[in-house]
């Protein structure tokens, strides 16, 4: 059964087998005739790619062809568009820029394309005489632009009224309405001077509208770029230098030669400084200040051209002010142009860091020379005027008497010439240090202050010797250093002369003092003295009660209290026009001389008194009492005049 089964599945597998046999003999017919045919094809095809070679080389010239078109066609269309803007352009530029500014130059920016793309298409056979067209009119473009900076810069360019740059001031600076310029003088100046500089506040004034910088910017670019900077700089130079020129002027600024000033009469000439301080700072603060932002504005982008745009418009009103200082600097040196030179000298350090600031530059480095160097010229000269001064004092030969011994002219004028130095102060350390920079300031201040006291301590002792009366002599140097003590312990002098001066020279005022005492009044003291007084037989010799006057001679006595009464009167009449004009000093000396007097003129009366009062006409001998002669010693050191009745 299974053997049965067996043999009935191979004779399946066989049929099977031989079927499938049959089919790849099948297929493979069916491949070789596939093939047979593809072969047939493939001669075909390249039959057929022979024949159509020739089309398809003219099917790809003629694409080649198209493209060239194309390309040409649209080289065309930019040159044509090319033609077009520089169409546009010129109708724009022949127009002119003062009605639409912007588009002009937006017309000129074209036109400098087109010239670039047709300098660029040398194959283009019409090229040059397109190039020499647009040049032509971008010239024209230029000039025309050039004509519209000008008269805009100018329409816009006006001279600034003076109440203008008044008003940009700090408040403690201004004038007052109808009076002239504030400045500066005498006690309290560096102080006043610290607080205005601390305080700063000065204001932008606006030379140019602000809308119309960007424009005038964007002329002086287009110029630039065409390489106009001289045209540029000679209309801007022209047009702002004399606005500038105008507004000084308005000011109150002169161009004065050195002759001019010392024609002037001082007082004329001081005024004239005072302002010319103020128009310093008026002109760097504000002025130039203003011109500054202008040129940074319209110039920006372009640094040594606004530099010299800046230099060249300022040029001449920096030198109209310099001219004034330099004619102070070099003209006739006086003690009393020393402060006005500090004045001047106080301002140009002030500006200082304001030059530097504006006018930076190679541009400007003269106009920075120039301004620093009449610093220089003014702190030179202010100098030299203390070495001049310290000689005037000490050979000062005004015979301008002082018949009275008071404080002589020379002394209370060089003690408030000092006293005005200390207002000075921090000027002062500044100018020493212009050339002496390893010096210590405080202590040169200090020596020059005692040359200049001690020059006046020695002329004093020269015009002291024109007194024939000694005492009055010493009444005179007495009177004038104690002035000079005083003043300096009440200055700002006592902390720098310091206090060993002080003591030093308060001492001498009492040597004065008591050598004063000792000339005047030994002489009458010396009639008061009981030597002489013993009985020579010339006159009866009466005893006194309790021994008084025991021995001496009555008419010895009456000799002694005329004697007395005349000296004392005479020392009356003269020294009551004799004047100590410190009431503390005039008192003291009164007391000194009381205190010596009158108990020897007490001792005097009582001890001889009663041989004269026993006598006829006791009244003419003794006249004063010790009251009457303090009385009298009140009066002393008044400087009556001898008509003036007795107070």
């Amino acid at each position: 059964m299974v053997v049965a089964v067996s043999t009935m599945g191979v004779d399946s597998l066989t049929e099977r087998a031989a079927k499938m046999r049959e089919a790849l003999l099948k297929s493979q017919t069916i491949t070789d005739n596939v093939v047979t045919i593809l072969g047939s094809f493939d001669s075909r095809l390249s039959t057929l790619e022979t024949a159509m070679r020739p089309t398809q080389i003219r099917t790809h010239a003629i694409r080649k062809a198209h493209e060239n078109i194309d390309k040409t066609l649209k080289s065309a269309e930019v040159i044509l568009a090319q033609f077009d803007i520089s169409r546009q352009a010129e109708a724009k530029i022949l127009k002119g820029p003062h009605e639409d500014l912007e588009s002009y130059l937006a017309a000129i920016d074209q036109l400098r394309s087109n010239i670039r793309f047709f300098s660029s298409s040398n194959g283009f056979k019409s090229s040059e005489a397109v190039l020499n067209n647009a040049s032509s009119l971008l010239a024209k473009a230029i000039s025309k632009l050039e004509e519209e900076f000008r008269q805009l810069l100018a329409s816009y360019s006006k001279a600034v009224e003076s109440d203008r740059l008044f008003e940009c001031l700090p408040e403690s600076m201004q004038p007052s309405s109808g009076s002239p310029l504030n400045h500066n003088g005498g006690r309290n100046h560096s102080e006043q001077h610290n607080s205005n500089l601390e305080n700063g506040g000065f204001k932008h004034l606006t030379l140019i509208p602000p809308r119309i910088l960007p424009l005038l910017h964007d002329l002086a670019q287009q110029m630039v770029q065409a390489g106009h900077q001289q045209q540029l700089l000679k209309i801007y130079g022209d047009t702002r230098s004399s606005v500038l020129e105008q507004s000084l002027q308005k000011l109150g600024v002169e161009k004065l030669s050195k002759e001019d000033v010392q024609k002037m009469q001082w007082e004329v000439l001081e005024a004239k400084i005072g302002n010319w301080i103020h128009f310093m700072r008026i002109a760097v603060k504000v002025l130039f200040a203003g011109e500054r932002r202008v040129c940074d504005q319209i110039f920006d982008g372009f640094d040594a051209l606004r530099d010299q745009c800046f230099a060249g418009c300022t040029a001449n009103s920096v030198s109209m002010l310099l001219s004034f200082g330099e004619a102070i600097a070099r003209s006739k040196r006086s003690p009393e142009k020393l402060f006005v030179l500090l004045d001047m000298y106080e301002i140009m350090r002030e500006i200082h860091s304001e030059v530097e600031a504006l006018f930076k530059g190679k541009a400007c480095t003269e106009i920075q020379e120039s301004t620093f160097g009449l610093t220089k010229r003014l702190a030179q000269t202010a100098q030299e005027t203390f070495g001049d001064f310290e000689e005037a004092v000490e050979k000062d030969a005004t015979k301008t008497a002082v018949l009275d011994g008071t404080v002589h002219p020379l002394t209370s004028y060089v003690i408030n010439y000092v006293k005005f130095l200390f207002d000075y102060q921090s000027t002062l350390k500044q100018l020493f240090q212009e050339f002496d920079s390893g010096g210590e300031t405080s202590s040169q201040l200090a020596s020059v202050t005692m040359r200049i006291m001690q020059a006046l301590q020695t002329n004093l002792d020269g015009k002291s010797k024109q007194y024939k009366d000694t005492a009055l002599t010493h009444l005179f140097l007495m009177n004038n250093i104690h002035y000079m003590v005083r003043s300096v312990r009440r200055s700002e002098a006592k902390d720098l002369l310091g206090d060993d001066w002080v003591q030093r020279h308060r001492r001498i005022v009492q040597q004065h003092a008591n050598q004063y005492k000792r000339n005047a009044w030994a002489k009458i003291l010396q009639c008061l003295s009981a030597q002489g007084l013993t009985s020579s037989g010339g006159g009866s010799a009466v005893p006194g009660e309790g021994g008084s006057g025991s021995g001496a001679s009555r008419g010895l006595i009456k000799d002694r209290f005329k004697t007395f009464n005349m000296q004392f009167e005479e020392l009356h009449q003269k020294q009551s026009q004799w004047t100590v004009p410190d009431t503390e000093l005039r008192e003291s000396l009164r007391l000194a001389v009381a205190e010596v007097l009158l108990p020897a003129y007490r001792s005097f009366v009582k001890r001889f008194g009663p041989l004269v009062e026993s006598g006829k006409n006791p009244q003419k001998y003794i006249k004063y009492s010790a009251e009457d002669l303090e009385r009298m010693l009140g009066e002393f050191f008044e400087g009556k005049t001898l008509n003036e009745p007795r107070r």
